[in-house]
């Protein structure tokens, strides 16, 4: 069954970025929305972690979970979601983390 998917791919490859012009719509610069099967959703999903590279990229999918949706994450970012009992939160990483973290 077809889900509406939302990705977001922040300075990745443009060859990535005609592959995705193939199955969603950029409805803003970096900002993809379409309606797909899990199977092209995961396809696609891997294509882009695999180029991510030092760009950033999350895809949000519908679940059924307590949230209706799940994410995914790609790259570096000083945003990452984060389990906390079954929700999913999103965790903020101040930027001398990333200097220390970088060290």
């Amino acid at each position: 069954m077809a889900s509406m998917i939302v990705l977001s791919a922040t300075a990745v490859p443009d060859h990535l970025r005609g592959a995705l012009t193939r199955w969603l719509l950029e409805v803003t610069p970096e900002l993809y929305v379409g309606t797909v099967s899990a199977r092209v959703r995961d396809e696609l999903w891997a294509s882009v972690a695999a180029c991510t590279g030092d760009g950033m990229s999350v895809l949000a999918y519908p679940s059924d979970n307590e949230q209706g949706f799940e994410l995914r994450t790609a790259g570096t970012r000083r945003r990452h979601p984060v389990d906390f009992d079954g929700l999913t939160l999103i965790a903020f990483q101040k930027a001398s983390q990333e200097i220390s973290n970088a060290s």
